[in-house]
């Protein structure tokens, strides 16, 4: 009996696949806010239902490519715009006011605050058993 080995072609093959595998696993663990901007984003509360985030921020700050479920979120200080991008490279500008609660709906975008001074606002994550 022949002993079964792999080619060449087909050992690279399975490596690269392999390997891609694993980077973008790497990809999508980077996307959370928390991982990409942690001086930005603590984590509050979280259990199965939801994640709480407070979010801190200055002006001209640029928060990188990140991932949200559906969220609510609270502003509790800071006056002006957000700029958003999303990962199609799409911009929108959103106003954003103290007291103002907004619904999102799940999103990858990254961030930059145009207000003046500093921005506080809590994101409140749903997970996927929140009902």
């Amino acid at each position: 009996m022949k002993p079964l080995t792999a080619s060449a072609p087909a050992w690279i093959g399975a490596t690269t696949c392999v390997l891609l595998l694993l980077g973008a696993a790497g990809t999508v663990a980077a996307q959370d806010p928390v991982k990409v901007a942690p001086k930005n984003f603590k984590v509050l509360l979280e259990n199965d239902k939801v994640r709480v985030l407070d979010f801190h921020s200055s002006a001209g700050t640029k928060i990188p490519m990140h991932s949200h479920p559906a969220y609510v979120s609270y502003s509790i200080s800071g006056a002006g715009k957000t700029k958003f991008t999303s990962a199609d490279g799409k911009t929108t500008e959103a106003p954003a006011a103290t007291g103002q609660a907004t619904w999102h709906e799940a999103e990858t975008h990254a961030s930059e605050y145009e207000g003046t001074g500093t921005t506080h606002v809590l994101l409140v994550e749903l997970k996927g058993g929140a009902k």
